[in-house]
């Protein structure tokens, strides 16, 4: 039986609240990581909230970073010792796994929302012996140790010198961002490419739109310093979407737009996308959720494809470290919107990503 201090979520919208809590030896196709940082995602405070309909107590947390400790029976590709980045789990054995599409899994689901390990059974409990959630996308790793399945594990190389800790936010946002752009959006020379909402998933994408050589790109959110970053990463147009005719500007500006990337699941931000994509655009859907009025309330044209994208349909095992090569020659900054906490600061943290202050909280443990 293991100990360590975990961020517990006692009831749906309720705070994180730091916490001993006890956890099992790893099991067969388990790794145990102690955790050197972990970034914080919507993702993980539409879960606090209640969104996924997960079990309460619960311990969330889905980009982690760390070394490992021990491992299960049965693992193979992680050894103690090893330098690892956590990303969403998949069973390895549907067709969309074995075609390389881990994203679209069919047990997705079930081994990163369930809630439990893979054995469904608790893994975790807290002082007085009562089962806590754990297991949120194979990892929960908003704790000084993480149980992970050997599929969320990443070996990342130690020999790059790289800081553990910076490493955790590439295994979620960013991934979603970039993925979308490089593995689904697939720019063309000469397209343009907008992102609307430039939090962690939007600046990935326009970081991976400058990787892809796109010329034209645009970024629109609401807050004037994250549109100043998105011209240090490239963005060619900012828009203030805090204004009524965003189209209008956009197509002024740079005509009708090829491709683009919607994060804000704002239905008014959607209709305004949707009014200057080409005839034969492609428009990709990363938010979390979306407000009353869905994607469906708006007409596409025929020959525009809208679709939801799940992790910008990344491996893990490839694209974490090509965005790791990326950033190491400069081609990738996303260390330029970190901002770092304590773990013991995590109620900050969401506070300040909740109202725009920071682009990618990154927890330091």
């Amino acid at each position: 039986m293991l100990h360590t201090r975990a961020a517990v979520v006692h009831r749906p919208g309720g705070p994180f609240v730091i916490e001993e809590v006890r956890l099992d030896d790893p099991r067969p196709g388990e790794v145990l990581v102690k955790m050197a940082g972990c970034g914080v995602c919507h993702t993980d405070i539409a879960a606090r909230d209640g969104l996924f309909g997960s079990e309460f107590p619960a311990v969330f947390g889905h980009e982690g970073a760390g070394v490992v400790e021990l491992v299960g029976a049965g693992v193979e590709r992680v050894r103690p010792g090893d330098t690892v980045v956590l990303s969403f789990s998949s069973c390895g054995k549907c067709p969309q796994c074995k075609r390389g599409h881990p994203a679209h899994c069919t047990a997705f689901s079930s081994l990163n929302f369930g809630g439990s390990s893979r054995y469904s059974s608790p893994a975790m409990w807290d002082a007085s012996g009562e089962p806590v959630a754990a297991s949120f996308f194979g990892q929960s790793s908003f704790a000084g140790l993480a149980l992970a399945r050997e599929r969320s594990v990443v070996v990342v190389d130690s020999q790059r010198g790289d800081d553990p800790a910076m490493l955790a936010p590439l295994g979620c946002g960013l991934q979603a961002g970039a993925g979308t752009v490089l593995n689904e959006l697939k720019p063309e020379p000469g397209q343009t490419l907008a992102v609307f909402g430039a939090g962690t998933v939007g600046m990935g994408a326009v970081m991976a739109a400058r990787l892809a050589g796109v010329d034209r790109i645009v970024a629109v959110d609401i807050v004037p310093a994250r549109l100043e970053t998105a011209r240090q990463l490239g963005a060619w147009l900012t828009i203030d979407a805090r204004a009524d005719d965003i189209s209008e500007q956009i197509r002024e500006s740079a005509g009708l737009v090829d491709l683009m990337v919607e994060t804000t699941g704002r239905s008014r931000i959607l209709g305004q996308a949707l009014k200057c994509l080409t005839p034969e655009g492609k428009l990709s859907m990363l938010a979390v959720s979306v407000d009353e009025a869905s994607e469906y309330d708006f007409p596409v044209q025929e020959g525009q494809t809208v679709f939801d994208s799940i992790a910008g349909d990344s491996d893990p095992q490839e694209f974490i470290p090509y965005m790791i090569r990326q950033y190491g020659a400069g081609k990738f900054p996303f260390d330029t919107l970190v901002r770092e906490y304590p773990f013991s600061e995590i109620n900050r943290a969401v506070e300040d990503s909740l109202s725009g202050f920071a682009i990618k909280p990154l927890l330091r443990f």
